[in-house]
């Protein structure tokens, strides 16, 4: 996708749905989890007949639940609804339930019926623009979408029947993949009373996925017909779901609490895995990486453990170890962004003339696979810059801003790379799009 059309996009979007600010909103950018999500999606979203790289889940920091869509291409969980399930059955349903309103086309239906009203013809567009979208950009205008206040949640909140479709749907997936539909009813549970408390109180999901009771009744009314015997999740599903869930809990979580839970669990692999995590939050550095060798002397080419080990050493101040570990793992996950933009930072942090050429040539390789990480833009501007290319950092430093909605930010640093590089040179082209994209909007709308 061309990157100019993206960072349009991208603009129009943050615009759109501007009145959350944009610490309202924090997304958890991990190779590993994200691995996790895919791996769990795939016997769904080959019963729904989809491939099964064709919609990216991403995980919003948040302790409320919810799940939701904002194109065909993403769907987006809170990480607190991921720590409340139980089981990796729900997840999926909680997933097959998303996945529907995507096979289904509900989204495009109600942008269409916004543009008949006043009052939200402008997120109507904005969905038009997100399902227009392609490639990889979509993720920088997914995440701005997930800015989107209470008022607007209840827009995109599904129609009765859009919700029966969806639940209808999602409980033949989980029947065709051959698990458990009754895993929708673990889902359904947790917001049983929700609808009696009032707007202001209840969780999103609660407020865009109404009428509990009756979609419960219909579940139940499916698995009583249900004839087969459901399966467990596979084995590979239930494995890549406790790696992710011993992740999450080790960095949302009281490292006091998941070292209970890990003794718990006993010497399992992801019991190490929350120990070291849990060690590192603490700060305790040397009991982490004790527990990271023994993950990796168990799986020796695992890419997200020497990942984890690089983010333990890096912030343990021992950079040269760091970019050992970060090498290793962006060796054995070959043009993967986020552990691409691991080894920039490390070798940022390293601080050589060699170190700081290297970052910039990775961070930029990172930056053409995913161009909505605004960490790696940060650090993509701080490789410019030692590298003595302070135009582009401007450049870097005005997308990222774009990208978190902080529009004069992003305006005073274009401009600022506008009148250092040569007319048409591509940084000049990317300058050139964040301030058009900026003065697009509103003055009262820009902060």
């Amino acid at each position: 996708m061309n990157p100019k059309y993206v960072i349009r996009l991208l603009s129009v979007l943050v615009f759109l749905l501007a009145s959350v600010p944009a610490q309202a909103l924090t997304v958890i950018r991990d190779a590993e989890i994200e691995r996790s999500l895919k791996e769990i999606a795939k016997p769904v979203l080959r019963a729904a007949g989809l491939g099964t790289n064709s919609v990216r889940i991403l995980v919003i920091k948040d302790n409320s639940l919810n799940a939701f869509i904002v194109d065909s291409r993403h769907i987006f969980l809170h990480s607190g609804l991921i720590l409340r399930l139980q089981r990796p059955e729900a997840l999926q349903a909680v997933l097959a339930h998303e996945i529907a309103h995507i096979a289904n086309g509900h989204l495009v239906r109600r942008a269409g019926n916004a543009r008949v009203a006043s009052r939200v013809a402008a997120i109507g567009m904005a969905l038009s623009v997100a399902a227009a979208a392609k490639g990889q950009g979509e993720a920088a205008i997914g995440l701005a979408a997930g800015t989107a206040s209470s008022a607007q949640r209840v827009f995109f909140g599904h129609t009765r029947a859009e919700e029966a479709s969806a639940d209808q749907s999602a409980l033949r997936y989980l029947a065709s993949a051959g698990n458990d539909p009754d895993a929708m009813s673990d889902v359904l549970n947790l917001f049983r009373g929700q609808e009696a408390l009032r707007p202001g109180r209840q969780d999103p999901y609660a407020r865009t996925h109404p009428l509990t009771r009756d979609r419960l009744r219909a579940v139940r009314g499916y698995v009583a017909a249900y004839k087969s015997k459901p399966r467990k999740a596979s084995p590979e599903t239930i494995y890549w779901y406790n790696r992710m869930e011993a992740k999450l809990e080790g960095f949302l979580r009281n490292p006091k609490s998941v070292l209970r839970k890990a003794e718990a669990k006993g010497p399992s692999e992801t019991a190490t895995l929350r120990r070291a995590v849990a060690y590192h939050k603490r700060p305790s550095p040397k009991k982490a990486l004790a527990e990271m060798n023994k993950l990796l002397k168990v799986r020796p080419r695992d890419p997200y453990y020497h990942e984890l080990k690089g983010q333990i050493l890096l912030e343990s101040q021992n950079t040269a170890a760091a970019v050992a570990s970060y090498r290793n793992a962006a060796g054995l996950a070959r043009g993967e962004p986020l552990i691409l933009a691991g080894l920039g930072k490390a070798l940022l942090a390293a601080n050589t003339r060699a170190s700081n050429g290297e970052a910039l040539n990775i961070l930029n390789a990172a930056r053409s696979r995913d161009p909505g990480d605004p960490s790696m833009l940060r650090n993509l501007a701080l490789a410019h810059a030692k590298n003595g290319q302070n135009a582009m950092a401007s450049v870097a430093t005005a997308e990222r801003y774009l990208t978190i909605g902080r529009f004069k930010e992003a305006a005073l640093h274009s401009k600022r790379a506008i009148g250092a590089l040569p007319r048409g040179s591509q940084g000049w082209l990317r300058a050139q799009d964040v301030l058009s994209s900026v003065q697009a909007i509103p003055k009262k709308r820009r902060r």
